[in-house]
This record gives structure tokens, C-alpha cells and sequence, in this order.
């Protein structure tokens, strides 16, 4: 495909929205069976069925799409590090939600948008104003309130959990960041093989080195229980869970990458602030979870400093100008 064909083909913003809107109610389904298994499974157990269902699917979807040489790929180093920094974020997140209540850990999650635009400056080469600076300032003081560094956190709950959904985010905005480096090069569906393929490569590895729970034992704390505990052959009662979440996988790995190439990432992003009110949604219909006030108002910061984050870039870019350009 030439360059030309190539960013004609990606502009298509209203198809871009319906996938990121129908990846992002994937996504809470996904997160919310997590957290329900997250008592009984290893992390890397999960990880392992959902991606070999996953790959199941996003393979038949490369075999529609033109074949199994749609595939190849002149960057495989490119591809297998983006894998490794979606892999790394679903671990982090993960294990924030086994312990965090669901809306809290999705809250400080939705930080991404802001890194993805403070990435766009070195990765990409965009100018990021004075106001968009200002809004990020704002939206980072929005996990500060979240983080609440003045008061005493429940028994059980470390600094350090409250941290994983904002490392989840940052490595979840450079995989986004490289998804629009690479995609004029690879179909979405490929993206989406490749990732599997790092996911069961990971887990594999985990089960090799902790699959039998030695390094779990003794442990009190729930997140490296949820990490490193060993695996377990799953109940009959489980099974659908995990097809679930598996299906939920394959779906969301292509929606996520199909978006990021459809359009630009300041009409896309957005869209991903639905899983929040999803979140909550989850967390109070199936734990009982409410947000507190440092959460709300953390969620507020958050959002509201994303909102003007894309605004200012949709409203600053000129015709026939993207906000992220194609590049080889």
C-alpha cells in the first residue's frame, strides 16, 4: 500500500469511535471477571487461557482479512516491544485490581490519555502548548489527590499499590504511541496476533519460573498473591469465566489497535473515558463498591484535564493536518 492510500484509508474517525467505544465495554467485562478470579487464579494462569483464545480468534481474523502473510513484518523488534509494554501494563493494572476497589484503580488508570499527549512530544514530534501543558499539570495533581499522601490508607494498602494503575498507564501510553508509529505498516488484526503472542510467551515464562507458588508463599500481601500464586486446574463452574474472558480478549486486541489507526488520537482517546463510569458501575453492582471523595475528586481532575487536552489539539489542528502523523 502506498503512503498516499495508506492515510486515506486511516481516516475514517466515526468508525474509529465505534471500535474504541465497543473495545472500552470489552474492557470493563474484562476487568471485572479479573477481579472476580483474582482470588483464586495466578495472574499469569488468566493471562495464559485468555491469550490462547485470544490468538484463536484475532488468527482467524488475519486469515479473513487476506491471510497468514499478512504477518510478516520488517520491524518484528518494534512489534515484540510493544508487545512486552501491553503485557507489562495489564500486569501492573491487574494486580492493582485484585487488591483496589475496581472504579479507584480504572480512575487512576485514565491518566494515559495525558501521557499519550506528553509522549506525542519527544515519540512523535507534536508541539504541546502552554494550556495543554497546564491541563496535564492538572490532570497528574488529579492521582496526586487520589494517591492521598496526607492520610492514613486502610490496613493492607501500600503507596506502592495505589502507584501500579499510573505505571499501568504509562506503559499502556507508549504501547498507544508505538500502535500509531506502526500501523500503517500492519493490519490491526496482526497488531493484535503479535500482542497475544507476547502475552503467552510472558505467561508462559512466569509459569516455568513461579508456577508452583514458591514465591508466594509466606506472602500476605494480596497483589503478589494474584502474581505469583501457583496455578490451579480450573472448576467446571470457571470455564466460562475464562471463555469469557478470552473472547473479550481477542475482541478488545483488535478493536484497541483498529481505532488508534483509524483516526487521530485526539478523536479517539476520549471515547476510553466510558470505561469509568463502567468501572463504577461494576464495582458497586458486583462488590459493593462506592468512590470516596478523594476518588471523585481525583476522577474529576482527571477527566476534566483530558477533556481539554483534546479539545485544545482538535481545535488547533488545520485541515489536512493530523495530530499523529503517519510515519514508517
Amino acid at each position: 500500500m502506498s503512503a498516499p492510500s495508506a492515510a486515506l484509508s486511516a481516516d475514517r474517525p466515526a468508525l474509529g469511535i465505534a471500535l474504541i467505544s465497543l473495545g472500552v465495554a470489552a474492557i470493563s467485562v474484562n476487568d471485572m471477571l479479573v477481579k472476580v478470579l483474582s482470588s483464586g487464579y495466578p495472574l499469569h494462569q488468566i493471562v495464559f487461557i485468555r491469550s490462547a483464545i485470544g490468538l484463536v480468534l484475532t488468527l482467524g481474523i488475519v486469515q479473513a482479512e487476506g491471510g497468514l502473510h499478512l504477518l510478516r513484518t520488517a520491524t518484528p523488534g518494534l512489534h515484540a516491544l510493544r508487545g512486552l509494554l501491553v503485557a507489562g501494563a495489564n500486569m501492573t493494572f491487574f494486580a492493582a485490581v485484585a487488591v483496589l476497589p475496581l472504579g479507584l484503580a480504572t480512575a487512576l488508570f485514565f491518566v494515559a490519555p495525558l501521557f499519550i499527549t506528553l509522549l506525542s512530544i519527544p515519540l512523535l514530534g507534536e508541539r504541546v502548548g502552554v494550556p495543554r501543558m497546564i491541563a496535564i499539570l492538572v490532570g497528574l495533581a488529579g492521582v496526586v489527590v487520589m494517591q492521598r499522601p496526607l492520610a492514613d490508607l486502610p490496613e493492607g494498602l501500600g503507596r506502592a499499590t495505589l502507584l501500579l494503575p499510573v505505571v499501568a498507564a504509562l506503559l499502556y501510553a507508549l504501547m498507544q504511541v508505538m500502535t500509531r508509529k506502526l500501523g500503517v505498516a500492519a493490519r490491526a488484526s496482526a497488531l493484535a496476533v503479535y500482542i497475544h503472542l507476547t502475552f503467552l510467551v510472558v505467561s508462559a515464562l512466569m509459569f516455568v519460573v513461579a508456577g508452583d507458588g514458591r514465591f508466594a508463599a509466606g506472602s500476605t500481601d494480596e497483589s503478589v498473591q494474584f502474581l505469583l500464586r501457583a496455578w490451579i486446574v480450573p472448576p467446571r463452574e470457571d470455564w466460562a469465566a475464562l471463555g469469557l474472558i478470552g473472547l473479550m480478549s481477542g475482541f478488545v486486541g483488535y478493536c484497541l489497535s483498529a481505532s488508534y489507526r483509524l483516526a487521530d488520537a485526539s478523536v479517539i482517546a476520549p471515547f476510553e473515558y466510558l470505561g469509568l463510569p463502567l468501572a463504577i458501575f461494576w464495582g458497586w453492582a458486583i462488590f459493593g463498591e462506592w468512590p470516596d471523595i478523594a476518588t471523585w475528586a481525583g476522577c474529576a481532575l482527571i477527566v476534566g484535564a483530558g477533556l481539554v487536552v483534546f479539545l485544545r489539539e482538535r481545535g488547533a489542528r488545520r485541515p489536512g493536518r493530523r495530530a499523529w502523523p503517519f510515519r514508517r
